[in-house]
């Protein structure tokens, strides 16, 4: 696995320090990205570093998002991924990991609309936990 062009010898203590250690064109690919999760997420949402790269959480981890050396990803699970397998044909999947070049950014409808099934797959979780 490729390191995350951010992780140097120290790891980032925020989103914004992640970012900033992040090369152009990159570092615009995922703002643009974080901008478009943010406007789908609800406010009470939260964005912290979480396995070394930026993570929002509501209801459990929601979406993470990174840049490597040759591209940046988005990791939104293994369901969404298979529930979104048309609208993906042009991006490089795997099971949990939507990899895209570093300076095109995933358009930030799909995004949206990622964030959305992961917030809807999220919530039905914590259904599943009350009814134990």
């Amino acid at each position: 696995m490729k390191k995350a062009a951010a992780k140097g010898n120290v790891a980032p203590k925020n989103v914004d320090e992640y970012l900033a250690g992040v090369p152009e064109p990159a570092r615009g690919t995922l703002n643009k990205v974080r901008a478009a999760i943010r406007s789908a997420v609800p406010p009470e949402a939260t964005e912290s570093i979480s396995y070394g790269v930026p993570m929002f959480k509501y209801k459990g981890l929601l979406l993470g998002y990174a840049a490597f050396s040759n591209h940046c990803s988005v990791f939104p699970g293994p369901a969404v991924i298979a529930a979104f397998k048309d609208e993906l044909k042009g991006f490089t999947t795997s099971k949990g990991t939507i990899r895209f070049p570093s300076d095109q950014p995933l358009p930030a409808s799909l995004v949206k609309r990622l964030v959305k099934a992961r917030i809807k797959e999220n919530g039905a979780k914590k259904q599943r936990s009350k009814k134990i």
